[in-house]
């Protein structure tokens, strides 16, 4: 299933900072950034419950926020492309 991860986390501190790049991170061992603080996360459901769980370990739940939305398997439909970054397809190739 496709799901998007958007998450924004408070860098005011140097712990927020840390947490940030900790997020980031994690976000990009299970998926491929297409915004700065937005992923797009190919996983089955035992891969998105781990990615849940680190997530929200991560961030401080009176600071930051992560949000989840579920694209489902038919995603391809849901998702339109527009601009300067180049589109991947994350069933696609990969070239190493």
């Amino acid at each position: 299933m496709m799901v998007l991860i958007t998450y924004d986390v408070n860098t005011e501190t140097e712990s927020g900072k840390k947490r940030l790049r900790k997020v980031a991170k994690t976000c990009e061992d299970y998926g491929q950034r297409v915004q700065h603080s937005v992923f797009e996360c190919l996983v089955d459901p035992v891969q998105l419950a781990i990615l849940r769980k680190k997530l929200e370990e991560i961030i401080d739940l009176e600071k930051d926020s992560l949000r989840y939305y579920f694209l489902g398997s038919n995603w391809k439909r849901r998702v339109e492309h527009v601009g300067a970054k180049v589109t991947y397809d994350p069933e696609g190739v990969i070239m190493v």
